[in-house]
């Protein structure tokens, strides 16, 4: 089986499920392991009938070579690929929000199950939108639409040609910008994060380019107590979304 460039993976169970759910017109078809029959299954089934979406069983061997062997749990949905929103369409997304701002920024993430995860906690935290520069970052993947586990149908994900104008462009819209820096002098804890913010997290290992720090309002760092000198960027990603929850609850 063969797919056109236009076209974009997306398996496992949540991942297609939220797909069907949250943009069943984008789907050509939907491709089942025949092997499985479970609950789980069945209810993917049923809404790709519901949805009138062309269903085909396949052999497990089949799926794993359209997935290059990932772990795709006997599901995958081909689909047109999910709009690329612009530094234009942020503008627009803000302007409709009845909520101070909550923006998670990624200066630079290139490992598509760290983008994954970071997409999960967005979605799970109430983010407005994930902004990334274009280059040198992972964009959308069938590997981050499995690790979001159906996030990124429901957050918009804003890629970037100039990060710096874009925080530039915030600031101008009374959005503080909180970067994540290790030498930072004040933890997260202790910082104010209840007003209109975006959080910045740089890319793993590096951390934040020298312009995108250059141009953060505040520094900000999460307390380390042992010997370990830096977290994974998406768990520090959910460190700094949920105290955000926590000062606006």
């Amino acid at each position: 089986m063969k797919f056109s460039a236009k076209e974009h993976l997306v398996f496992g169970l949540h991942a297609v499920q939220s797909l069907l759910t949250h943009r069943s017109n984008s789907i050509t078809h939907v491709c089942v392991q025949k092997e499985r029959c479970d609950q789980k299954i069945e209810s993917i089934v049923q809404l790709t009938k519901q949805h009138r979406i062309r269903l085909e069983y396949l052999p497990r061997q089949e799926i794993d070579r359209i997935t290059e062997q990932a772990n795709h749990q006997g599901v995958v949905a081909f689909c047109a690929k999910a709009k690329h929103y612009t530094e234009h369409d942020l503008k627009k997304i803000l302007e409709n929000l009845s909520a101070p701002p909550f923006i998670l920024i990624l200066d630079g993430v290139q490992d598509p199950h760290n983008l994954g995860a970071c997409f999960r906690s967005a979605d799970a935290a109430g983010v407005h939108a994930i902004i990334a520069p274009k280059d040198k970052s992972v964009g959308f993947t069938p590997i981050v639409s499995k690790v979001a586990s159906g996030a990124m149908e429901t957050i918009p994900f804003v890629q970037v040609t100039n990060l710096v104008r874009v925080l530039d462009s915030l600031k101008k819209q009374g959005i503080w910008i909180y970067g994540a820096a290790a030498e930072a002098d004040q933890t997260v804890f202790e910082t104010n994060l209840s007003g209109p913010i975006a959080i910045v997290l740089g890319a793993e290992g590096s951390g934040l380019r020298r312009l995108t720090r250059e141009h953060c309002d505040v520094l900000v760092k999460i307390p380390m107590k042992g010997h370990i000198a830096s977290l994974n960027v998406s768990v520090a990603a959910g460190i700094f979304l949920f105290e955000v929850v926590r000062q606006r609850s």
